[in-house]
């Protein structure tokens, strides 16, 4: 297999369906790509029925092209991380993998337009957020959920109103910001900097007002962070937890115990806003982000610092906050819903509290006239006893 073929499999995998997300080379398989997040197989010519060894092998080596430092990391990790081009026209985040003595490779598209807060309809928390000027922002959520696109339509909103340099440490680049009034410098990993935690320090030595880093992977870089929002940057990453509630919990759960009351005065200064993303089936195709938002504030600081109680729980607090701009899933799964973006089903399988976005849900049927139940013909009829039983 040459390039060109390589090239032709990839063309015919974006062509052949709407919306694709992700390019799936897998032995054993025929081609393959996600389209509103459901695997189909991709026809070309010649047919692809089973993807062979050799084939799965040669495509992922002509994806990395001779680079040493991504063959040592395939070999000696067992994956590797890389971006890669289609005639300068789409752009992949790609990583290739080893399984079963095979290699299968996942090409994730990226889009080239940058993204911007009205387009895709964001809250108005986004605004507030670009206009953070130190602190720690953090978007959380599993692989795939959108939050690269979050943070780069909060970044193209600061690169439209504030003379600012920004640094992105990236793995790898995904959207290429142009020069506006911001001045970027955007720094890929394994080209220009070796792990997020040295790319971070190193970040602090030139000069930015803002910081994204691509992911929070480990306690030393988290640390970073939180220096970096404490001495005048504002700062931006991910992490993979479900919520916004579980996302304080799991950085205070990097530290020992002992250090616990250090770094919770410290994480309730330096937190600003967690935003944690889900993406949900649309009714009319494609997909939509619900989001759960976590503004600091006097009660969330509280729970930062004593911990979490029965009474007292990030959940009740986000709930109870919407004059910050906070909501919760299970609110903002509501008002897809009543907009009739999402269905009830898809509704109660994203919700964080199922029983509590059901009474939801009923009283929004019961406001458009609909029935709550689906049980028909319901009476209570009284049993036969015997009436020298009663006594």
């Amino acid at each position: 297999m040459k390039q060109q073929e390589i090239n032709y499999w990839i063309t015919a995998m974006l062509n052949r369906h709407a919306r694709v997300s992700d390019l799936n080379i897998t032995v054993g398989k025929s081609l393959q790509v996600e389209s509103d997040g459901v695997l189909v197989p991709v026809d070309v010519t010649p047919p692809v029925t089973e993807l062979t060894p050799f084939q799965s092998e040669v495509f992922a080596l002509n994806l990395i092209g001779g680079n040493r430092r991504l063959l040592r990391d395939l070999v000696t990790k067992g994956s590797c991380d890389l971006s890669y081009s289609l005639d300068d026209k789409v752009r992949f985040r790609v990583n290739i993998f080893s399984q079963k003595g095979c290699y299968s490779s996942v090409l994730r598209k990226l889009e080239t337009k940058i993204p911007s807060i009205q387009a895709f309809n964001f809250p108005d928390a986004f605004g507030k957020m670009a206009r953070e000027v130190n602190g720690l922002i953090l978007f959380t959520g599993a692989t795939g959920t959108g939050k690269t696109t979050s943070m780069a339509a909060i970044l193209n909103k600061i690169n439209e109103e504030r003379p600012v340099h920004i640094v992105t440490l990236e793995d790898p680049i995904e959207y290429i910001h142009p020069h506006k009034k911001a001045t970027f410098n955007q720094r890929e990993m394994g080209d220009d900097f070796d792990t997020f935690a040295n790319g971070l320090r190193a970040a602090l030595r030139q000069a930015p007002k803002v910081i994204l880093v691509g992911e929070i992977r480990d306690r030393e870089t988290l640390e970073i962070a939180l220096t970096a929002s404490e001495t005048g940057h504002v700062v931006f990453s991910t992490l993979h937890t479900i919520d916004a509630g579980q996302t304080i919990n799991r950085i205070l759960g990097m530290f020992e115990t002992d250090e616990q009351p250090q770094i919770r005065n410290r994480l309730a200064d330096a937190i600003r806003w967690v935003v944690s993303q889900r993406l949900l089936p649309r009714i009319s195709g494609g997909r939509v982000a619900a989001l759960e938002i976590l503004c600091t504030s006097l009660r969330i600081k509280d729970l930062i610092i004593n911990g979490e109680t029965e009474e007292k729980t990030f959940y009740n607090v986000i709930r109870d906050g919407s004059t910050k701009d906070m909501r919760t899933f299970d609110q903002h799964l509501l008002e897809l819903f009543e907009t009739g973006l999402i269905t009830e089903e898809s509704a109660i399988l994203y919700a964080s509290h199922r029983s509590e976005i059901k009474r939801g849900m009923d009283t929004v049927k019961a406001a458009r006239g609909e029935r709550t139940s689906d049980i028909d013909n319901l009476r209570m009829e009284e049993e036969e006893v015997d009436p020298y039983q009663r006594w």
